[in-house]
């Protein structure tokens, strides 16, 4: 029974189910997207990932490494960040690390507020490349 008082009604299974049709693919339309997927998308197409690269003197100190701090979008994930670093400033990265900075509520008197979180990233480049974005 249901809630409401009446019986449950059940499913009619004695219908043969239909036959499933194989699925054909257009040949043309597979070329398409052969064909976007190669073309190597402008360093414009990938601004809204990266922001202003963190410039603090931790990450000042890493650049004698080959690695390099930036602030990126929150749901930018590692492979879209070295994408972008590699378009953007036409390197090759070797490795991405990811940070979640959290909120953190700040008071100041009686008033509570909240400095928001944001995401950074360290970038690692591979030998003979390197970055003029830190100040000397």
């Amino acid at each position: 029974m249901s809630i409401f008082g009446g019986l449950k009604k059940k499913k009619d299974i004695s219908k043969k189910a239909e036959p499933i049709k194989p699925a054909v693919a257009a040949p043309a339309e597979t070329a398409i997207k052969s064909d976007q997927s190669a073309v190597r998308k402008s360093p414009s197409a990938f601004s809204h990932l990266i922001n202003p690269p963190h410039i603090t003197e931790k990450a000042h100190n890493l650049v004698k490494n080959r690695q390099y701090v930036f602030n990126v979008a929150p749901r930018a994930n590692k492979t879209e960040i070295k994408k972008a670093i590699e378009n953007i400033y036409n390197v090759k990265v070797n490795k991405v690390r990811t940070i979640n900075i959290p909120t953190k509520t700040r008071r100041l008197g009686r008033a509570i507020g909240k400095k928001s979180g944001y995401k950074k990233a360290v970038i690692t480049l591979k030998e003979g490349y390197a970055l003029e974005i830190m100040p000397q």
